[in-house]
């Protein structure tokens, strides 16, 4: 298995990749990119070493890390647009930033905020790519938990397996969630894939998203030095930071952000695919008058494209909101407050709602109206963006965001304080 590429120093000075305008640029650029063989890098389904490359070289791995004094990194609002245009290109990649972007706050959600800068300053000026995942384990389920650390040497040994939906080959550094034997106290540590005794198994054959690099990982009595312990999560969660608990909420609303630029990205090329090659029927009588000498004289087609259309934007306003409001927790920090956190979780949930059902719905739609069901080779092979679709929208379950919903609104209940996602 080859190994992943050397991190590489940005292409420009991050200082000046914080420009606007240039930051814009850059996005756009390494998006048509991804997007020129998508599908063909799709199809061979393989560890993303190249692409991961691209994002080096575009300097992504470093934008997209928290916001920091010296004009490094992004906020959330603006992770959350580049998040979104990659994915409208190519969805693998889009969630393979997303949570890289996610996890490279894991240190100011855990952590303190000294342990949090040094970290970030080095993501930053090396380039790292997080993957791994947060996921607080349970401490007593009845197989044992996933991950062990067991003190030694003045650090611990991890040992364990874990499933991973990003990362695995290609990540310079691992957040994990594991359960120390001595305490019993749940850890979240950041990991060196390199190091001895860690063994990564990719999963080659998804039904989509098959370019974020998931897998399996194992560890044997892999080293973590104390300083690597980025924090601990108390076992009561009304001890649990509200702050704290945004990690799970951020992770699912970046993956809404996916989702949304899947959605977004299928209509578009649905849309290119009928200017290039314009079909319909003769149009008569009203019709001629409205549309003389455009695209789609057939009234179907056309209500189909103002339906899907309207399904983004009503989506894309949902997701608008909860944007806003997770940017104002982060923001607020430690001061966040359980009532704030409990707006915020609604509205995230509300977003994965909406978001979901609208990219089912768009992704279905768009393979009907190119007649791409099946997408043999040589094909637009739109089936991509439903197989895409159809994985981030597996992740969250519907049922219990529109319960959660309900019974805040009815009840004012607020979502428990959790760190699953």
């Amino acid at each position: 298995m080859p190994k992943k590429s050397a991190a590489r120093p940005a292409f420009m000075e991050l200082n000046h990749l914080a420009d606007e305008g240039i930051r814009l640029r850059v996005t756009r650029e390494i998006a048509d990119d991804l997007a020129v063989d998508a599908l063909s890098r799709d199809r061979a389904g393989k560890p993303p070493f190249d692409e991961v490359s691209r994002l080096r070289e575009a300097g992504l791995p470093a934008l997209l890390t928290p916001p920091g004094p010296d004009r490094r990194g992004v906020d959330w609002r603006t992770a959350c647009a580049v998040i979104r245009e990659i994915s409208a290109a190519d969805s693998s990649i889009g969630e393979l930033l997303a949570r890289h972007y996610v996890l490279s706050w894991s240190a100011r959600f855990f952590g303190t905020p000294e342990k949090a800068g040094g970290l970030e300053l080095r993501t930053a000026a090396e380039q790292w790519l997080w993957g791994g995942s947060a996921d607080i384990p349970d401490p007593e389920p009845t197989a044992g938990p996933d991950l062990t650390l067991t003190p030694a040497d003045g650090g611990y040994l991890l040992n364990g397996c874990k499933a991973l939906a990003s990362g695995v080959l290609v990540a310079d550094r691992l957040v994990l969630g594991a359960v120390c034997t001595d305490t019993g106290d749940s850890l979240i540590v950041c990991v060196d894939p390199d190091r001895p005794g860690v063994v990564a198994d990719p999963e080659d054959d998804r039904l989509g998203q098959r370019l974020t690099g998931a897998g399996r990982i194992s560890f044997d009595s892999v080293p973590v030095p104390a300083d690597h312990v980025l924090g601990a999560v108390p076992r009561d969660e009304h001890a649990v930071s509200p702050f704290a608990t945004l990690a799970p909420l951020a992770l699912r609303l970046a993956l809404v952000h996916v989702g949304l630029g899947t959605a977004e990205g299928a209509l578009a090329e649905a849309r290119d695919l009928d200017l290039a090659a314009p079909r319909g029927w003769p149009a008569t009588g009203q019709d001629a008058d409205a549309y003389p000498e455009r695209l789609g004289p057939d009234p179907y087609l056309l209500l189909a494209y103002g339906e899907l259309v309207t399904a983004a934007h009503t989506a894309a306003a949902v997701v608008e909101s909860a944007t806003e409001a997770l940017a104002r927790g982060l923001l607020a920090g430690q001061e966040l407050g359980v009532d704030e956190r409990a707006d915020i979780a609604v509205l995230v949930a509300a977003a994965e709602a909406v978001t979901s059902r609208s990219a089912m719905e768009i992704t279905t739609r768009v393979l009907e109206l190119t007649r791409g069901a099946d997408s043999p080779a040589g094909a637009p092979g739109f089936d991509r963006f439903w197989r895409n679709a159809r994985i981030l929208a597996a992740q969250a379950s519907p049922t219990h965001q529109l319960r959660d919903i309900g019974d805040h609104y009815l009840n004012g209940t607020h979502p428990p304080l959790t760190m699953r996602v």
